[in-house]
């Protein structure tokens, strides 16, 4: 099994459902960006992004749809919000190496690749890679009910991303981090091909079906807010 099949064999099924039955799972609503900021920055509001966050990280599943909606796009006005963010902790090669090795892992492989995840998440709750390779790990360890809580976590976050649009140049996919783009496409079984960056802050992925080499889509983001808040924050970087 190689990298891009760990990536998405503990995943790909349930979203893949999650996308063709989008109306029965969540309801696409516009973002009120003015809105979130407020509600996240506000302590005596039930949206307070450290009670997300405290609420994400805990072993339940008690946060409703619209808690995680808040959670991904509020991050964008925390402190530490840089959506060029890479990790680079100790032991990253090793762990690296592990995802193209064919499994069965040994206990102790996986152990590797969980702790680099647990690092990884602790400094990006939305690395969407570590979390896919965490659950991955935990699902060879027979750790089934930890990784069915993280599932649920990253099953939410895909919908939260997806309910922004519906992929299309009227209505893109909004994303705070350039990496979630091709998450979602890959998601949905294709391959990125092509990538272009239009007016307005909108990008355009060209993709082709992982399937079907004939079947071809135009997949929209929308970047500009995430752009307009790295360029406040990084004026001399950006």
């Amino acid at each position: 099994m190689n990298k891009n099949r760990i990536f998405f064999s503990v995943v790909l099924l349930v979203l893949t459902a999650l996308a063709m039955n989008a109306q029965y799972k969540f309801q696409v609503k516009e973002l009120d960006f003015n809105r979130i900021k407020q509600e996240t920055l506000d302590p005596n509001s039930r949206y307070y992004y450290p009670k997300l966050v405290k609420s994400f990280k805990s072993n339940d599943t008690i946060m409703n749809f619209e808690a995680y909606r808040e959670l991904y796009y509020g991050f964008i006005f925390q402190e530490d919000y840089n959506p060029f963010r890479h990790n680079d902790f100790e032991g990253k090669d090793e762990v690296e190496e592990l995802y193209y090795k064919n499994p069965p892992l040994t206990r102790e492989e996986c152990d590797k690749i969980a702790r680099y995840a647990e690092m990884a998440l602790d400094d990006n709750l939305f690395d969407i890679d570590q979390l896919n390779y965490y659950i991955y790990a935990l699902k060879e360890k027979k750790k089934y009910a930890r990784a069915a809580v993280r599932q649920y976590r990253l099953d939410k976050l895909i919908a939260a991303i997806m309910s922004s649009g519906r992929g299309t140049e009227d209505e893109p996919w909004v994303v705070i981090f350039p990496e979630h783009e091709y998450t979602i496409i890959n998601f949905l079984g294709y391959v990125a091909k092509d990538h272009q960056e239009l007016e307005g802050g909108i990008d355009c992925i060209k993709a082709v079906s992982d399937k079907d080499p004939k079947k071809t889509r135009d997949f929209y983001f929308d970047v500009s807010q995430m752009l307009q808040e790295t360029a406040r924050k990084f004026p001399d970087d950006f």
